[in-house]
């Protein structure tokens, strides 16, 4: 197995993304720790869905945004593995607004919800990587990080944050023997979007070469390779996910 004896902690995984790939990484031997802000019941649905994989699990609410928080969650961590192999930042919100009708508070959250949050669990775990002399980051990205996106500023620039922090982080940490990636998904076919009507989903998938959406299990797929000792070379990178949406 890819990930055997290895200890994740990924954000944001009770559902969705997070969820695909908190599953992908014990499918394939890791023990697995994640944080959601709540510990409701699709939280624990997750959480005995890992553990019936047969790997040792713990979650833990806590709200992402909080510098302390993320401290509290890695020392946990510690406290129950003993170490951190693999961080994955996959937590996020939206809240789409034109920028001329977007609110201050609409900026402020999805920032601090998403890029201060990796921030925070970066600051918080690259410690402990440093004193094992090795670790990969995967920071949750997306395709308007990259290219942008009408509606979206204040998620475009978050996302794009995380790849400057990747980049940053690997050339800090690359002697240290840390990695750090960023992915980033196009058109994911998650419950949100499998809810839009049919003509919006055909528009959409219109534009993509694929002529499709992509799963959640895709983008797991590629976070499990850069977790793994199959990417050892491989570090500040950016991983389009997006069905050649950005060909």
């Amino acid at each position: 197995m890819l990930l055997e004896n290895k200890v994740a902690l990924i954000t944001g995984a009770a559902r969705g993304i997070g969820r695909a790939i908190a599953l992908k990484f014990a499918e394939e031997g890791a023990s697995i720790a994640f944080c959601d802000l709540a510990m409701d019941e699709v939280a624990m649905k997750t959480k005995s869905e890992l553990e019936a994989l047969g790997v040792k699990v713990l979650a833990v609410a806590s709200d992402v945004s909080s510098f302390e928080g993320a401290q509290g969650v890695v020392d946990q961590v510690m406290a129950e593995f003993g170490r951190i192999d693999v961080l994955v930042n996959n937590a996020g919100i939206t809240r789409d607004n034109l920028l001329v009708r977007m609110t201050e508070k609409e900026w402020d959250d999805v920032l601090r919800v998403n890029l201060k949050s990796a921030f925070n669990y970066c600051h918080a775990t690259v410690p402990v990587m440093m004193r094992q002399r090795g670790g990969s980051i995967i920071n949750i990205s997306s395709v308007v990080g990259l290219h942008g996106n009408a509606g979206q500023c204040n998620y475009s620039a978050s996302k794009a944050g995380m790849v400057a922090l990747s980049m940053s982080i690997a050339k800090e940490m690359g002697s240290r023997g840390i990695r750090a990636n960023a992915v980033a998904p196009g058109f994911i076919m998650t419950e949100m979007t499998a809810s839009l009507p049919e003509d919006v989903l055909k528009k959409w998938t219109s534009s993509i070469p694929l002529r499709r959406g992509g799963t959640p299990e895709e983008i797991a797929k590629v976070c499990c390779f850069l977790a793994s000792d199959m990417s050892s070379y491989v570090s500040g990178q950016v991983i389009a996910i997006d069905g050649g949406m950005g060909a």
